[in-house]
């Protein structure tokens, strides 16, 4: 295949955004965009390793894993992260927040500060309003305040996502309304820490952003990456690890997570050439949780 590259994943930013490159080289992402590419022909899946080191073994995955990891190299991935609440010592101000993604699915957050609606960003939510700022352990506490009395989750699966992006209400205040409530009952319980200050309701709404206002509904998804498949498609939207690829098929979402742990190069044919599956109904998803460029 000539020169190949790994891509280390989708990262959004206040430009947009861009598929980074093992190495810290990035391809920014514009609307209109050529995204094309080819899976090396005999290539397998390997573990992208953990906290920045190689897979000491080079451990093949599964083509459908969205980790991209083995089971030890997810496991040291986990051992010191704030998702896994294994870090009680981080003395960096949090937030925390109302994130919406579809009728029906709220979830409340935490995210650092220090790096503002990225978070939101990276997980496709269409509309937030923060809640509140302070310590993480302040800031982890009101999420599980939000989750005992108001039973708001703390995950949603990107399949649910997924599923509900072509029914979505038109207008912002509509968007808007469910985390408006549940902010409103969240403010009025008792029980808050001291330490965490409370955050006015000011949803930020991301429907533009994403291109979602404009983009015809998916008719499917790229199930997994297989070697010697092309992926080519004009990119219509993107919404968290998502992008949305106008193909000869109609739009298709790729995962860009099911790009890691390949070796890519240029796309061999015009044409993609890896498994498409239907895009799930809502209802079944539910429960489910420089470079190339």
């Amino acid at each position: 295949m000539g020169q190949v590259w790994k891509c280390s994943g989708l990262r959004w930013a206040a430009g947009g955004p861009a598929l980074v490159w093992a190495g810290g080289r990035s391809s920014a992402l514009t609307w209109g965009k050529r995204v094309a590419f080819g899976v090396e022909e005999g290539g397998v899946r390997t573990c992208v390793g953990a906290r920045g080191h190689v897979c000491p073994v080079r451990a093949v995955v599964p083509g459908r894993s969205t980790g991209a990891r083995c089971e030890e190299c997810a496991r040291l991935e986990r051992a010191h992260s704030v998702a896994a609440d294994t870090i009680a010592d981080d003395r960096r101000p949090y937030h925390v927040y109302l994130a919406w993604f579809g009728a029906g699915m709220t979830k409340v957050g935490i995210t650092a500060a220090e790096r503002g609606p990225a978070r939101l960003l990276e997980q496709g939510a269409v509309c937030f309003s923060w809640l509140g700022a302070g310590p993480l352990m302040a800031a982890r506490r009101t999420e599980e305040l939000m989750r005992a009395a108001l039973r708001v989750p703390d995950r949603i699966p990107y399949a649910e996502k997924r599923a509900v992006r072509s029914r979505l209400p038109a207008s912002p205040a509509e968007r808007a309304a469910e985390i408006a409530e549940l902010h409103r009952r969240a403010v009025a319980l008792g029980a808050w820490p001291e330490s965490l200050e409370r955050a006015p309701f000011r949803p930020v709404d991301h429907m533009a952003v994403f291109g979602l206002d404009r983009v015809p509904a998916a008719v499917g998804e790229v199930s997994e990456l297989v070697a010697g498949g092309t992926v080519s498609g004009e990119l219509v939207a993107a919404a968290g690890p998502d992008l949305h690829l106008a193909t000869d098929r109609g739009v298709v979402v790729l995962d860009t997570r099911l790009m890691s742990g390949w070796e890519l190069g240029p796309a061999r044919r015009v044409a993609s050439s890896v498994p498409v599956r239907p895009l799930k109904e809502a209802r079944e998803a539910r429960g489910v949780q420089d470079g190339l460029f």
